[in-house]
């Protein structure tokens, strides 16, 4: 073989400038965007519950000369939280960071990685304590053939159904029963999918300037502020096997929230005094320093095992305060 080889004249070293890292986009996440945050400075306490009823009706009479007026009052009680705390670290071993090259940002990195792995662990608590039926007073289900109950619908992939009047007669229900609007609608994948070839759809924003069905469309179409989709998804089985190559050809991977599903609800901008919300999360910010966002980075030193930490907490506490402003639905679509 002639001399230089190909190999004498360049070693493979891996670039500075790309690599490969499968990171979610943080856009994906809806836990934080459809029940607003409560900061708290103590890890549990109390809040006022106030009755619906009470609100809703009038004891005002005519007053008759010399007679007092007639007296009024009200029911309350009270629910509670409890902010647990979570964590997660990665060490960075002194002789890796010694012989790490330039392309490998460690601290960097690391702290993105651990950001990534909290914000998973709260969006799966999310999808398991409100994208539910049991965690709601309200449901409905879709349905393939003859709708035979008033909780009941024709599914939306059928072309015969009818998703615009149907959303109508819904948010006309939920004002009857709740005395507001409802403002947040969170819609599963294939739901989104299935509406955009909807034909009663289509025909609305055929004349629309693009006639290309879009959230903010639909949004529009339904009355409905705004429409978010849970786009997060994770490995089924989490089990770790210490090759990136075996791990990947053995992963399977799914939606976090059912894709054939729908939560309707209410929630303010901010949390305030006498306003109801179907959800609150509750965030320890007394324990983090008045951080609101509940999350903060730690980076400490171990010496005894000669590395650095970076460690990742989080606070919170997913409360559904008011379960008659939710209403769920169970297979939109088949």
């Amino acid at each position: 073989m002639p001399n230089p080889t190909q190999s004498d004249l360049h070693v493979n070293v891996p670039l500075t400038n790309v690599s490969v890292a499968w990171i979610p986009d943080a856009g994906e996440y809806v836990c934080q965007k459809v029940f607003p945050k409560v900061p708290v400075q103590k890890q549990s306490d109390l809040y006022w519950k106030w009755s619906k009823s009470d609100w809703r009706r009038t004891d005002v009479v005519k007053r008759a000369p010399g007679t007092e007026s007639a007296g009024v009052g009200w029911n309350y009680t009270t629910d509670s939280y409890y902010a647990h705390v979570y964590a997660v670290h990665r060490d960075i071993d002194d002789q890796v960071r010694a012989n790490a090259d330039s392309n490998f940002s460690l601290d960097s990195d690391s702290t993105k990685f651990l950001t990534n792995q909290m914000l998973l662990k709260r969006e799966m608590d999310w999808v398991a304590q409100y994208f539910r039926e049991a965690a709601w007073t309200n449901h409905y289900d879709g349905v393939a053939n003859t709708v035979d109950s008033a909780t009941k619908f024709l599914r939306w992939d059928d072309a015969a159904s009818d998703p615009i009047s149907d959303m109508a007669t819904w948010l006309l229900d939920y004002h009857l029963k709740t005395g507001y609007k409802p403002n947040k609608l969170v819609m599963g994948a294939e739901v989104l999918i299935a509406l955009k070839k909807h034909p009663d759809i289509i025909d609305r924003i055929k004349f629309t300037q693009r006639g290309v069905v879009t959230k903010d469309l639909l949004a529009s179409l339904f009355d409905i502020p705004e429409i978010l989709v849970p786009m997060a998804s994770s490995v089924v089985d989490p089990s770790r096997i210490n090759d990136a190559v075996a791990q990947d050809a053995a992963a399977t991977y799914a939606y976090l929230a059912d894709t054939k599903s729908m939560l309707l609800s209410f929630a303010p901008d901010s949390p305030s005094l006498l306003t109801p919300s179907a959800g609150y999360t509750f965030v320890w910010s007394g324990y983090h320093g008045g951080n609101s966002e509940g999350i903060r980075m730690k980076n400490f030193r171990m010496e005894h095992i000669a590395s650095d930490r970076l460690e990742c907490e989080m606070t919170y506490d997913m409360k559904i305060v008011s379960p008659d402003m939710g209403v769920f639905f169970n297979t939109v679509i088949g």
